[in-house]
């Protein structure tokens, strides 16, 4: 059953503890069923800026201007026709002002915006008689509170008005909705026969309108603290979901206190969780290479420490028994909250920057503050998980406010941030909106981590002129190779022939999820071309394109996936032979093993990110072809297969050598590599494999993540001063009326 919480901003849901704030905020986001509604004295571009810290919860709906205004909270769009409802009879702000301009102790409140409402500042002694007749000659009415601000609005306008046609037009009942405040102009709220809090320091003058009123508590907290014991008081909250007591009023304990000095030396920090709930049992991911493995990998090998990510969705509230072997330490995050963070502001505002495509990042101010949102709960965890001094080791740019909200929480922590992805160039970074409030956070890092010495030096650059730089190191990541090659035998011991290639004769195989910095229209079109320049390749050129959809709710690849079909239609359609076509299709994913029968198949694996922190996939295929090299069957037919990798990616570092280097931005040199390869023979092939494999190297994924902690542990950066402004970057909101 739907419950509806209307409360006040300043003072009240603005008011108490950091910790009572996070405490409310995170037992909302427990509790979707709890619908949020903001009943504020501040217009609509002051709740933007409040919205902007991460400890608000957000709202659905949303009463401003003392209720002259009603918006929806998901768009900011107004709620007719009740705004216009409660706005009949507005005479305008200059008539207004013009007919109180003989008051002069009345101060109008410069630089507020206002809508449907004027709002001024008057002591006690100058709120007389005559100044509110002459506001009822208007037509309008007025509300005065905290001993200053005195609001002139239309006559049917407050905020028990705007909540009671709100709820008119919602259907919401009465005893399924709690109003909170703590001022005067509350006051009509507690009107309406709900249930009503009024929070600890709320004004006197509140109070003594409501001594006799039985239906309104009184709590003992100040702020989110007193709407935290209201909503219990009611049983609003599940045991299940918010299963910590209250803390007695003055206590400085967090939520879950009791692991606030716990026994965590180390703390890894990942939004992505290793493991999927599917009804029954955890899933793990189908690819045995990655971060996820790799860390699991090393929490299996004895890493000590805790696991910190993100539940969402069906995981978030379904039953959880522990895994076994992986010490998870889980964050819920609701769906709302989960879209905005990931599949907007990671996957729509910084991606693209990442990727070095800056015309493609979109911000959205909703989006960055659900952002803000999960990266505080994220450092709120990773401190109440955290031992005295213990090591921190997040991953990747969707927890870029960490390090800054950490400092702030728990400066005795080493914090280091190990960047999987790609790190633009300065000017590239610099694009986004937000870069100055990132710089600011990532610049409070003990340590950082980059696959190449080019990543690195672009994140020294970014944050040039600190005194303090983080320390900076390369530790590019390997794969599990002795599951891959296991692998790699056992399939091909399955198979008539050490290689399986399509009627057509040369394979060329892509594997990679959907996504346009992999470049997969521009190896179309490649293909394209190669055929109109070598006639004797039709029928028997055959490109695979195995190229998964991303995660439901993800839109930023929707164009390209269009994109991308039509083109493989119309090639397809220009140089298709009988029951050939030169570009095989599959958008769907495949198993490990699934995976390892292509690459053994594949006459060369075609890699064309326009950027790539490493690209794991081309050390598979090293793998797996080199775990072949000495099986007499893999010396017939071509030999083994070729690595074309774009000279963008992490991994053309290290394989460059015996890789063949391709620009994925050149439609001729994407098709030339392709022929070039194609073209090989079979010693070259071998020869070309085998150094592949000694560059690739035997290190362990789990000794990888060692040598890590270890780096963050022992570096020794500067520490940034006390006094350093906010790291995460959140502006004050400005103060108006309450």
């Amino acid at each position: 059953m739907s419950r509806i919480l209307v409360t006040d901003l300043d003072g009240t849901l603005l008011g108490g503890t950091p910790d009572d704030r996070i405490r409310l905020r995170d037992a909302l986001a427990r509790h979707p069923e709890v619908t949020t509604v903001f009943a504020t004295g501040r217009g609509p571009a002051s709740i933007r800026e409040v919205l902007r810290d991460p400890l608000v919860p957000r709202p659905r709906w949303i009463i401003a201007d003392v209720g002259a205004t009603v918006i929806d909270g998901t768009d900011f769009t107004p709620v007719d026709p009740v705004q216009e409802q409660l706005r009949a009879g507005w005479p305008g702000p200059d008539r207004v002002r013009a007919a109180l301009r003989r008051f002069p102790a009345l101060a109008y409140q410069q630089g507020v915006v206002q809508n449907g409402r004027c709002s001024y500042h008057v002591d006690p002694d100058g709120l007389t008689d005559e100044l509110t007749g002459a506001v009822e000659a208007l037509g309008c009415t007025w509300v005065y509170s905290a001993d200053r601000y005195f609001d002139v609005l239309p006559p049917s306008a407050s905020k028990g008005n705007a909540l009671r046609a709100l709820a008119a037009k919602l259907g919401w009942q009465r005893e399924h909705i709690l109003v909170a405040g703590d001022s005067l102009n509350d006051l009509s709220l507690f009107r309406l026969g709900t249930h009503a809090v009024v929070v600890a320091g709320a004004e006197p003058a509140l109070l003594t309108a409501l001594a006799e009123d039985p239906l309104v508590h009184r709590a003992d907290r100040a702020g989110a603290g007193g709407i935290h014991t209201a909503l219990r008081k009611l049983r609003w909250l599940s045991a299940d979901r918010d299963p910590d007591p209250d803390p007695a009023p003055g206590s400085t304990s967090r939520p879950g206190s009791r692991h606030a000095t716990g026994p965590h030396s180390l703390v890894v920090a990942y939004h992505r969780p290793p493991l999927h709930w599917n009804g029954d049992d955890w899933q793990p991911p189908n690819s045995p290479n990655g971060i996820l493995p790799t860390l699991s990998s090393a929490f299996a090998d004895g890493l000590p420490g805790v696991w910190v990510t993100a539940l969402t969705g069906r995981d978030r509230l379904a039953p959880l028994p522990q895994p076994t072997t992986l010490p998870l330490s889980p964050v819920p995050l609701d769906t709302a909250t989960w879209h905005g963070y990931f599949h907007r502001a990671c996957k729509e505002t910084l991606w693209p920057v990442l990727m070095s495509e800056p015309d493609r990042s979109d911000h959205d101010e909703r989006a960055w503050a659900d952002y803000r949102t999960v990266n505080a709960r994220f450092a709120e965890h990773i401190s109440d998980q955290a031992a005295p001094g213990a090591t921190v080791w997040l991953h990747d740019y969707n927890l870029w406010l960490v390090p800054g909200l950490l400092r702030r929480l728990r400066p005795d922590l080493r914090t280091g941030l190990f960047h999987h992805t790609p790190f633009p160039a300065p000017e590239v970074f610099d694009t986004l909106l937000v870069a100055d409030e990132l710089r600011r956070s990532l610049g409070c890092l003990d340590w950082a981590g980059f696959h190449t010495e080019d990543f690195a030096e672009r994140f020294r650059r970014t944050l040039a002129g600190r005194s303090d730089p983080p320390h900076t190191a390369v530790h590019p990541l390997g794969i599990d190779r002795p599951f891959v090659e296991e692998l790699a035998r056992r399939r091909a011991a399955r198979l008539p022939a050490a290689r399986r290639h399509p009627a057509s004769g040369r394979l060329v195989l892509s594997v990679e999820r959907l996504d346009y910095a992999k470049a997969p229209i521009q190896k179309v079109d490649a293909v394209d071309h190669l055929l109109s320049q070598r006639p004797e390749l039709r029928g028997r050129l055959t490109f695979r394109l195995v190229c998964p959809p991303p995660e439901p709710g993800v839109t930023a690849y929707d164009t390209t996936r269009r994109h991308l079909e039509q083109r493989i239609a119309d090639v397809n359609a220009a140089w298709q032979q009988g029951t050939w076509q030169p570009v095989d299709y599959l958008p769907r994913g495949l198993s490990a093993a699934e995976v390892i029968d292509e690459y053994l198949a594949a006459d060369v694996l075609w890699v064309t990110s326009l950027q790539d922190g490493m690209n794991l996939t081309a050390k598979e295929f090293t793998a797996a072809q080199a775990a072949l090299l000495t099986d007499p069957r893999s010396r017939t037919g071509p030999g083994p297969g070729v690595l074309v990798l774009s000279r963008h990616t992490g991994a053309a570092t290290e394989l460059g050598p015996a890789a063949l280097l391709t620009d994925p931005r050149s439609r001729d040199d994407l098709s030339a590599v392709l022929a070039r390869a194609l073209d090989l023979g079979p010693a070259e092939r071998r020869a070309r494999m085998d150094r592949l494999s000694r560059l690739l190297g035997h290190e362990r994924p789990a000794d990888w993540a060692a040598r890590i902690v270890d780096g963050i542990r022992t570096c020794t950066p500067g520490r940034t001063p006390a006094g350093t402004p906010d790291p995460a970057g959140t502006p004050d909101p400005a103060a108006p009326t309450a």
